[in-house]
């Protein structure tokens, strides 16, 4: 699509603009400052507002935001971005018809361990303590445990749907049980807690739960390394043009290339924190992480072959 083009279509959008060097300056939707302060490039296909900070390294999350469904269309159109609709069509089609509801229950022995001071209720908010929660993150998840049944000993940290049903629970023991982990058999094709998560924002993908938990607000686990994308979670990222930031543990890295691939293909907005090779996500503290997402490295098409020829060696 031509650079022409494009600006056309901004201009239709955002108003007219000035040029400054490389840069295009338009007025801001996010913070409608009085002066032209978002800046635009359109040969790095990045943008950023210098009074709000509003950022991006894909402009179509302008238009995704702000044009209508003509520019929208006509922006995929002409671009190298890979039409969403045919992409759901081409992927999905009926899956959504033919996906059920999973019918999880949480277990009989689940209790909260807010205001619980029984022998094993302190047993357990000690073993998170120790994993670096506190009593906000044990609110904010519902974490509670079992003192009997077959979960007894263990946390249990439940996923809630849009609807506010259960979708799954996590359940980890703090009592040193061969099987530290011990989950329900059921579907993992749904998101974590997605009554939580806004597809709008940006979004940190991790391995585990307590992954989450440590990566803070809108962080969604995968239950493991790998995201298919026939999967929900995969269509409503793409669907919703979500930003990623991607924080798999060390010896996840030659899967998570597979994703990043997928992500890239589809013109998501993608970045990588780096987690130390001694360490995993969920050893850090949040402190730790939050600086180690402040240095994440933007991936792209070029340095996305560069980071794989490294990860072969």
């Amino acid at each position: 699509m031509s650079e022409g083009k494009k600006l056309r279509i901004l201009r239709d959008i955002l108003g007219d603009f000035r040029a400054n060097g490389e840069e295009r300056l338009f007025y801001c939707p996010a913070c409608d400052h009085h002066k032209r302060k978002l800046s635009l490039n359109l040969e790095k296909n990045a943008f950023k507002c210098w009074v709000c900070d509003w950022s991006g390294r894909n402009i179509y999350r302008i238009v995704r935001s702000y044009g209508n469904y003509q520019q929208r269309s006509t922006w995929k159109k002409f671009s190298n971005q890979i039409d969403i609709e045919s992409f759901s069509e081409k992927l999905f089609g009926d899956l959504e018809e033919k996906r059920v509801k999973p019918k999880v229950d949480i277990p009989k022995c689940y209790q909260s361990l807010h205001k619980n001071n029984s022998p094993k209720a302190i047993d357990a908010r000690n073993y998170l303590y120790n994993r670096g929660l506190d009593d906000l993150d044990i609110f904010r998840w519902k974490i509670g445990f079992c003192a009997s049944g077959r979960y007894d000993g263990r946390v249990i940290v439940p996923s809630f749907d849009l609807d506010g049903d259960l979708s799954y629970f996590v359940s980890r023991s703090f009592v040193g049980h061969q099987k530290k982990y011990l989950n329900p058999k059921a579907s993992r094709d749904f998101v974590f807690n997605e009554l939580f998560v806004d597809f709008d924002d940006d979004m940190i993908l991790v391995e585990g739960v307590f992954d989450a938990i440590k990566a803070g607000e809108n962080s969604v686990p995968l239950l493991g390394s790998t995201l298919r994308e026939n999967s929900q979670l995969f269509q409503k990222i793409v669907s919703n043009d979500t930003p990623v930031y991607l924080a798999l543990d060390p010896d996840a890295e030659k899967k998570a290339f597979y994703l990043v691939k997928n992500l890239l293909s589809y013109g998501i907005e993608l970045k990588k924190i780096e987690i130390p090779k001694d360490k995993d996500v969920g050893d850090l503290t949040k402190r730790q992480f939050e600086k180690l997402k402040q240095k994440a490295i933007t991936i792209d098409p070029n340095n996305y072959l560069l980071l794989q020829s490294i990860m072969a060696v």
